[in-house]
């Protein structure tokens, strides 16, 4: 059985909140009602309830919502678990990424592709890039990720023939002829954009490169989990960005 360790993170429900928290045995969790002395949990198994607090051990998806650090709006896990199945990405696969943000998606994508697979991913503002690298390490998500604080440049991947690409810059109609050469044949691609007039530009780029196109957006909404009065939460995750899939073609 997993035991909570000092250094671990611990995802806390209390009530209707979560919170991400490190263990720590000199430090304490306070909330209203009580506190959560850490140095109380450590040698517990995971999935306790102490008080009012249910203690978790916190999924990739609740790292990204509650635990990241932010300098730019992340792509929501609700698109980026998407986008990974989409691109196929599985154990051992090579995955092109640009620009890499707060490192949300660059998380998903490297549990995705596993210990033998490898993220190269492109960030060129360097207080963003900074950001970004904090987080991985911070949550352990580097031995499969290869960071560059710059645009995305074909020269330094050293000739790799990629798996697949994703793109989440402001204009990525410039990349377009840079990202087909260095995939491999029929192998999908993904952009995130935030507007239409973004969605419409790129579509009269990607002919003659890519095939197979797709556009759409992912909508979420939660329930209230109340069996005396089920019904949709208040407010819910709707339009975030479009996203645009599509396929290498042979030209």
């Amino acid at each position: 059985m997993e035991t909570i360790k000092e250094g671990d993170y611990v995802l806390i429900r209390f009530r209707d909140k979560r919170y991400l928290k490190r263990v720590e045995v000199d430090k304490n969790f306070s909330y209203k009602g009580g506190v959560l002395q850490f140095r109380d949990i450590v040698g517990k198994p995971y999935g306790i309830t102490v008080g009012e607090l249910q203690i978790f051990k916190p999924t990739l998806e609740e790292i990204i919502l509650y635990g990241i650090r932010r300098e730019t709006q992340i792509i929501y896990p609700k698109d980026t678990f998407y986008i990974a199945k989409k691109l196929d990405l599985s154990e051992g696969k090579k995955l092109l990424e640009f620009g890499t943000g707060s490192g949300a998606a660059t998380m998903v994508f490297s549990s995705s592709v596993g210990r033998e697979g490898r993220v190269y991913t492109f960030e060129r503002e360097e207080r963003i890039f900074k950001t970004a690298k904090r987080n991985l390490e911070r949550f352990g998500f580097t031995q499969n990720v290869v960071m560059f604080n710059k645009p995305f440049d074909p020269s330094e991947v050293g000739g790799i023939v990629f798996d697949a690409a994703f793109v989440d810059v402001r204009e990525p109609y410039p990349y377009v002829e840079a990202v087909h050469g260095v995939l491999k044949p029929s192998a999908p691609v993904g952009f995130l954009l935030p507007t239409a007039n973004q969605v419409e530009e790129l579509l009269k780029h990607l002919k003659p490169h890519f095939g197979d196109i797709e556009v759409m957006e992912i909508l979420v909404r939660y329930y209230k989990p109340n069996p005396e009065r089920f019904r949709p939460e208040d407010t819910m995750v709707a339009h975030t960005a479009y996203l645009l899939f599509a396929k290498k073609l042979s030209i």
